[in-house]
């Protein structure tokens, strides 16, 4: 069994997730990435990790990702939890189908994964799971109804999972990222953020870097906003 740190990436094959493969293997990490376009499974190959072509709504996907990284490496150090795009209409306009769906992509995406590791955790008496949120989650927009609403609860049960398995050394936080450039760009928003840019996803890996490190070993059940200053809340 090898003792080198490992780390598992959800949707992981583009944007954001697949910086934070790209930047947590070139400090060293073994990697093992989910993503249900193929892509992340090539980006594990080309990392020299493990790659499974499935869904993070799937317990049986994620299952297969963590029983071979286990089997390959003996333990797992980190869960990235990323995500696709979730519905988005106007408010009353969100059918009851489109709301499950939302949850499945905003919450239910990082509660399955944690369930898995979280035990692997335990036994190693130290583990990192970081969920890649939005900056939208305290200060909703219409125009992300579905993350907002499920995100917001995202922040409340990693608040509730870090009191829990703190003592574990177990460690929980969100990543909430504004205008990145993985998204659509426009003037409008990017004139919207102080700094008056987009983000870029490998500034998103680089924070995943951080609060994966040794540096951050006392951060636990935190919102980190990595948003140019586009938010105000305190």
């Amino acid at each position: 069994m090898s003792a080198e740190k490992v780390a598992i990436i959800t949707a992981g094959g583009s944007g954001m997730g697949a910086a934070a493969a790209r930047r947590l293997a070139t400090d060293g990490f073994k990697v093992g990435i989910l993503s249900s376009s193929g892509k992340g499974e090539a980006l594990a190959h080309e990392l020299g990790g493990i790659g499974v072509t499935g869904s993070n709504q799937s317990v049986q996907d994620l299952q297969r990702l963590v029983d071979a990284v286990v089997e390959k490496w003996g333990r797992i150090d980190v869960l990235v939890n990323s995500a696709g795009h979730g519905p988005r209409a106007p408010i009353l306009e969100i059918s009851d189908e489109d709301w499950h769906k939302g949850m499945e992509t905003y919450l239910l995406n990082v509660i399955r994964p944690a369930r898995l590791v979280t035990p692997i955790m335990q036994r190693q008496q130290a583990g990192v799971i970081i969920n890649i949120s939005t900056a939208w989650a305290f200060e909703p927009s219409e125009m992300f109804p579905t993350s907002a609403v499920f995100r917001s609860g995202l922040a409340a049960f990693t608040k509730i999972f870090a009191d829990q398995y703190a003592g574990d050394n177990v460690r929980i936080n969100n990543i909430l990222p504004g205008w990145i450039d993985s998204l659509p760009q426009t003037e409008q928003r990017r004139d919207s953020v102080p700094l008056k840019r987009y983000g870029t996803s490998e500034e998103i890996a680089a924070t995943v870097a951080f609060l994966a490190s040794a540096g951050a070993a006392y951060i636990t059940g935190q919102n980190l906003r990595v948003d140019g200053g586009i938010t105000r809340s305190i």
